[in-house]
């Protein structure tokens, strides 16, 4: 995750992917060349690491799996914008060596706050949903539709909430509160 990205606690797709997510971790930086952690992970030899991120080279998860027998899959997901994560991934030999994996979609992001380049870019948790869901196809991931389903909640709350901030800036907000 970028810095940048790492401070904006209010409206973070990326911290809300983390803590929906079993067996993730953040990583904050620019340059991870010489980061212990994203490196044990990449030189752990029971490990099969890739990095999300669109190129004329990538895996497309939609057509190709990328399941080895005996290997964990580790995805680098980096979370910033795209002239930020372009740079990271620039910057960071480690994660340049990686083979990428990417998708192909029609999705509309949700994120109407935020400008994205095109109308087909996501925010992280929406791509991390797209993947999640070509992973259970490819019975890499095993997980039951009612949970993709939900995985997206606390993103369409928020942005609820701040749509709601901006269409009726004086009026007392309500905040999410969690279903028991």
């Amino acid at each position: 995750m970028h810095p940048k990205e790492y401070r904006k606690t209010k409206n973070n797709t990326g911290k809300m992917t983390q803590l929906s997510l079993l067996n993730s971790a953040i990583h904050v930086g620019i340059d991870f060349s010489n980061n212990d952690k994203v490196n044990e992970l990449i030189n752990d030899l029971n490990n099969s690491c890739y990095v999300l991120y669109p190129s004329d080279t990538s895996i497309k998860l939609n057509d190709e799996s990328i399941k080895e027998e005996n290997k964990n899959i580790i995805i680098f997901i980096i979370d910033s914008t795209w002239p930020c994560s372009n740079k990271i991934l620039r910057l960071s030999s480690n994660l340049q060596k990686l083979k990428k994996i990417s998708f192909t979609h029609t999705k509309i992001s949700a994120y109407k706050i935020k400008t994205q380049p095109n109308e087909l870019s996501l925010s992280t948790i929406e791509s991390t949903l797209c993947v999640l869901e070509l992973l259970n196809q490819q019975n890499i991931e095993h997980l039951r539709e009612k949970d993709l389903n939900g995985f997206l909640e606390p993103f369409t709350q928020m942005i609820k909430y701040q749509t709601n901030c901006f269409t009726n800036p004086n009026k007392k907000q309500v905040r999410y509160k969690k279903p028991q």
